[in-house]
């Protein structure tokens, strides 16, 4: 896989618009892919709706599935300059029925997956049309069904396995455990907290899409803060990549015996949030909290029990 500077994205997106249109022609007449990534890449870091602030891992996702569609384009006869009006729907229904490859895993693609797949072969037709190459829209009818099981149901959020597991942690690792299971930080924003970022009892957090909050931490949280020092010269807490802070902690769930609940460090997002609704039975202050833009999203971060309301209606 090349690995493509974000300078590189910005001198596709400073050609002229003619050099501009040649080159995404000639890489979708040719089935180029890697230049049909950074062509993707291009358009979203300058002229979609998130620009520059489109993260890193929307951009990772979206150059797998722009890897996984061309190729399959290129196989199956279909002209990415002018593909057929079922060709979009061809694609959706070859990924619905693909057999998943994940390790250990079996059956199909998840819906996610599948939705993923799509968003980024959508973007990559939205790059060709920024580009002047096509006005095509393959995927304008091609309707990816919505994955029926709820994601708090398939990945919900760990319970008592927090607390066992902050005990096989070291201090650095018990920090940002607690930064993603109490404070409600995902992974990306945890890793990149200085020392500079807290006052007091609030952290100041650079989130999704550049937004900043302040969020409020607990005793636990400042306490394990508290007796860190600086990874790195620039005064952040931690020096890991995700997949190095991954490692360490799937290590320490095994530890603790729960090797087998390990679901990524969303789960511990999920947990701050469960928790926080159980105390305050306010989405709209849990969004707060977990930097939402939508109570709705808010929603699929909260288990709630089947029998929630069951004092409630009791004597209806």
């Amino acid at each position: 896989m090349t690995l493509v500077r974000s300078e590189d994205r910005l001198a596709l997106a400073n050609l002229t618009d003619q050099a501009l249109r040649v080159r995404a022609v000639e890489a979708a007449s040719t089935y180029d892919t890697e230049t049909l990534v950074q062509v993707t890449w291009a358009y979203m870091t300058t002229a979609s709706r998130q620009g520059a602030r489109t993260s890193r891992k929307t951009l990772d996702a979206y150059a797998l599935a722009v890897r996984d569609f061309v190729p399959w384009a290129h196989e199956h006869g279909v002209q990415l300059l002018r593909p057929g009006r079922r060709d979009g729907g061809r694609y959706v229904a070859q990924l619905q029925t693909r057999p998943s490859q994940g390790r250990g895993r079996q059956g199909q693609l998840s819906a996610a997956t599948v939705a993923q797949y799509v968003a980024g072969a959508r973007a990559l037709y939205r790059a060709l049309r920024w580009a002047g190459a096509t006005e095509a829209q393959p995927f304008e009818d091609a309707h990816v069904p919505p994955d029926p099981t709820p994601g708090i149901v398939k990945n919900p959020p760990y319970l008592r396995e927090i607390d066992a597991v902050l005990e096989h942690c070291e201090p650095r690792l018990a920090a940002l455990l607690l930064l993603c299971a109490h404070a409600g930080l995902r992974v990306s924003e945890a890793l990149a907290v200085k020392g500079t970022d807290l006052q007091g009892a609030r952290l100041t957090v650079s989130g999704k899409g550049g937004k900043v909050r302040r969020v409020p931490l607990g005793k636990r949280v400042r306490a394990a803060l508290a007796g860190l020092s600086p990874a790195r010269a620039d005064g952040s807490l931690f020096d890991w990549t995700y997949a190095q802070a991954t490692y360490r902690m799937h290590k320490a769930f095994r530890m603790a015996g729960h090797g087998g609940a390990w679901r990524g460090f969303h789960a511990a997002r999920k947990h701050s949030g469960t928790r926080l609704y159980s105390a305050t039975r306010d989405f709209t202050r849990v969004g707060l909290f977990l930097g939402h833009a939508s109570v709705d999203t808010t929603r699929r971060y909260v288990a709630v029990a089947d029998d929630d309301v069951q004092n409630e209606v009791e004597d209806f």
